[in-house]
């Protein structure tokens, strides 16, 4: 039998996509309801799903309706979270989670101890590079790392992206942060995924740019301490007009470089890896939102993203922006 989902918020960007996928698995997934506040984007989505518009209420004392689906502005996020969880509905949430770091704890704890389903949009995890250099890691085959840089860099700002529809995440009241937040939440969810050690102090610099969005920052770069004593710096931009190098990882007896999508990878305990294109990777797993609708049919194979790993992204980014603006380090506490 269909499982009886709803669009709860149609804002972001990527609800498209998310709605294509919906309908591409519409034999195992029905969309029952869309609700937004806006009630054009509501009827909009509602019409490509073959679903009908209803108001938050009937969505959730539906018992039918397992598990929403969370595209609203971010703004929005904590307080239909907390109505969600009081309705027993499983969750996916659009990255970022929060705000900043208050509202996601907050969020992290009622989810946490809920025992619901949650997801966010990480989908880079889904990445085989990114797989195979976790399990690299793991292995011990860089040593001791002492650097990660990653960067998540595109033209938005340039091609105007957020002039018209998703105009609101330009704008840090309602979306939280500019560019910088916005692709850097990506970069900052790899770089604390690969590997288990905490971050304790950030800062950054984050600029406005071209002023595209006024008040809206287009650009900036973090630096983030952990408590290995290793450094991670991010970067996230909406004007670039390329961005060839996206992951660089130094250990003692490791390097590897991603170049245009391509994994090049020296390490003196792995045969072969000589510090040319290394194509030996796992296949890649399904993108964070189709993960997501795997598990509201049953199929638990790939792994969600832990509600408390996507709070943290949020801390962490709150800090370098806060360190950012304050020309400080600013202490991170996850």
């Amino acid at each position: 039998m269909s499982k009886k989902i709803a669009l709860v918020g149609a804002a972001h960007v990527h609800t498209p996509g998310f709605v294509k996928a919906m309908i591409a698995k519409s034999d195992e997934v029905t969309v029952k309801y869309v609700y937004d506040h806006d009630a054009a984007r509501a009827e909009k989505y509602a019409g490509e799903l073959s679903s009908e518009t209803a108001e938050l209420d009937t969505i959730l004392n539906d018992d039918e309706i397992e598990s929403v689906v969370i595209c609203s502005e971010t703004i929005h996020h904590e307080a239909l979270v907390s109505k969600c969880v009081d309705a027993g509905k499983n969750m996916f949430i659009e990255k970022p989670i929060g705000m900043g770091a208050e509202d996601s704890k907050a969020m992290a704890e009622k989810i946490g101890s809920s025992g619901l389903l949650f997801q966010t949009g990480y989908f880079m995890r889904s990445n085989p590079i990114h797989i195979f250099l976790k399990n690299e890691i793991a292995a011990g085959n860089f040593g001791t790392i002492t650097r990660i840089r990653v960067s998540n860099c595109h033209g938005a700002a340039l091609g105007g992206w957020f002039d018209t529809d998703y105009r609101w995440m330009a704008d840090p009241a309602i979306s939280g942060c500019g560019a910088f937040g916005d692709l850097g939440t990506h970069v900052l969810d790899i770089m604390l995924w690969l590997r288990p050690t905490k971050p304790v102090s950030a800062t950054g610099s984050i600029q406005l740019g071209t002023r595209t969005y006024e008040g809206c920052d287009e650009f900036g770069e973090g630096i983030i301490k952990f408590e290995d004593e290793s450094i991670g710096i991010i970067a996230g931009a909406w004007v670039n007009v390329d961005n060839p190098v996206t992951l660089e990882i130094a250990g003692t007896e490791g390097h590897a470089t991603v170049f245009k999508g391509k994994l090049y990878y020296k390490s003196e305990k792995r045969d072969g890896a000589d510090g040319e294109e290394w194509t030996d990777l796992p296949d890649a797993i399904p993108r964070a939102f189709d993960i997501f609708l795997e598990h509201v049919t049953g199929d638990t194979t790939h792994p969600l993203v832990p509600i408390n790993e996507a709070a943290n992204v949020c801390i962490t980014m709150d800090a370098i922006y806060k360190g950012a603006s304050n020309n400080i380090w600013q202490d991170i506490h996850i």
